[in-house]
């Protein structure tokens, strides 16, 4: 494989990626419904915050099929390699905590009747894994095809949003399991282990 082609494989295999994460919420076998007890649409504003970063860092390309890092070839194709598997395990995250929630699983907050706390699989780690997976999809596509300064802008905006949802999702948590999810939120981080 020449140096030229590797840009093209690693925007090829993100793409890829794209497909398959958004098929996991499209094609998802869905579980019966349960009735909402609460809901919290402030979650909203978040995730329209989250979608205004990934519109972001898709917006603002570099030359098409180049390396975030043209100094040297070695770091690009470090940053390359790092999109490839940052978005191939973001897509298998995302996918294990979908199937981990199951009915639980909404676009906005909420907490379903016979709501369980999820604190295995991918949640035993992290208590919000596909916003751990969303973040790992926006930095691969960042560095497949984004100019470093919207990738930069788009973690602030993304950061932001994720902000909002996980303390409306955490007070409804926090209110129905009380010292169960005090105890599980002290213990594991939200997004990232030793940031947040």
């Amino acid at each position: 494989m020449t140096p030229e082609f590797f840009p093209t494989l690693v925007f090829a295999v993100v793409m890829l990626c794209w497909f398959a994460f958004g098929g996991i919420f499209v094609f998802r076998t869905k579980p019966p419904t349960a009735p909402d007890l609460k809901k919290d649409r402030s979650s909203i504003i978040g995730f329209a915050l989250q979608a205004l970063a990934y519109g972001i860092v898709w917006s603002v390309w570099r030359e098409a099929f180049t390396p975030i890092i043209d100094s040297s070839e070695a770091l690009g194709v470090t940053a390359g390699v790092v999109a490839v598997f940052m978005a191939v395990g973001s897509v298998g995250l995302i996918m294990t905590a979908v199937k981990t929630l199951g009915r639980e699983w909404s676009l906005t907050a909420r907490l379903v009747e016979g709501h369980q706390l999820a604190t295995n699989g991918p949640y035993a780690y992290v208590r919000h894994p596909i916003y751990t997976g969303m973040l790992g999809m926006l930095l691969a596509t960042g560095l497949a095809v984004s100019h470093w300064i919207g990738i930069v802008a788009a973690l602030f905006v993304f950061f932001i949003g994720t902000i909002i949802r996980v303390r409306s999702e955490e007070r409804l948590l926090s209110g129905a399991f009380g010292p169960q999810f005090d105890e599980y939120s002290q213990r594991v981080p939200a997004i990232v282990p030793g940031l947040y």
